[in-house]
């Protein structure tokens, strides 16, 4: 068994079908996506129907359930241009495709050699709410004991982190279609086990035509600065990234 995780997509198809073939050449036979499909981007139709072709198993992301669900916009407008780009997804994402993040759980769950794996977006009980994965190890190990699980992956901050404790693992795999460390491109985690049962977890980043991305993003009318931050792997201004 092998596992690829991924994260944060926002609707850049170039990067998604990227990360997927990379995660097939390493020899994933499962994939999971932590959510925050749509948002930034300029493709969300485009990236559900390869989620849904590949089978990808997906919880639902803050952005997601924005588009989802009328209750979860909330009354006050965010910094930066979250909203602006969510609600220009609005006018152009297909009624299936809304059903089909109206479809996506807050968590799910994994059985594997190394135990239990749990994974969701923002925190087990909603997408909005960001987990701190680098915190002391009894606060982790409580969250293991909570979550009951060896292996504890969530997303949202677009930062890869990753960090073993004894025979468990904390995964964030950063994000694939807004990657926020510094690098461009789009981020991945891999989830091996030995012979023994026990989880190795690796991190990588691939290449994709990130210009191609931004003269989309641009030609769309979206905000200029998302396509900066996706050809420099930042924001230049502190920017809301959910």
């Amino acid at each position: 068994m092998i596992i690829g995780v991924i994260s944060d997509i926002h609707a850049n198809i170039i990067a998604l079908d990227a990360v997927l073939q990379e995660l097939k050449s390493k020899g994933a036979d499962t994939i999971i996506n932590l959510g925050d499909v749509v948002g930034y981007g300029p493709t969300p139709n485009e990236v559900i129907d390869l989620l849904r072709k590949e089978r990808v198993f997906s919880t639902i992301g803050s952005a997601d359930e924005r588009i989802a669900y009328d209750f979860a916009r909330g009354n006050i407008p965010r910094e930066g241009v979250a909203d602006s780009t969510l609600e220009w997804t609005r006018t152009i994402i297909e009624e299936k495709n809304i059903k089909y993040l109206r479809s996506l759980p807050v968590q799910l769950r994994l059985n594997t050699p190394a135990g239990r794996l749990r994974f969701f977006h923002g925190s087990p009980e909603t997408p909005a709410t960001r987990t701190d994965l680098n915190q002391d190890p009894l606060t982790i190990g409580k969250m293991f004991t909570k979550n009951r699980c060896n292996i504890l992956v969530a997303g949202g901050s677009h930062v890869p982190f990753y960090k073993q404790y004894g025979k468990s693992w904390v995964i964030n795999p950063g994000s694939v279609g807004l990657s926020l460390n510094g690098e461009p491109g789009a981020d991945y985690a891999l989830i091996e086990f030995d012979n023994t049962g026990e989880a190795i977890v690796s991190m990588g980043k691939v290449e994709y035509d990130f210009a191609a991305v931004a003269f989309d993003i641009i030609a769309w009318g979206l905000p200029d600065i998302v396509a900066e931050a996706i050809q420099q792997g930042k924001f230049p201004n502190t920017i809301s990234q959910e």
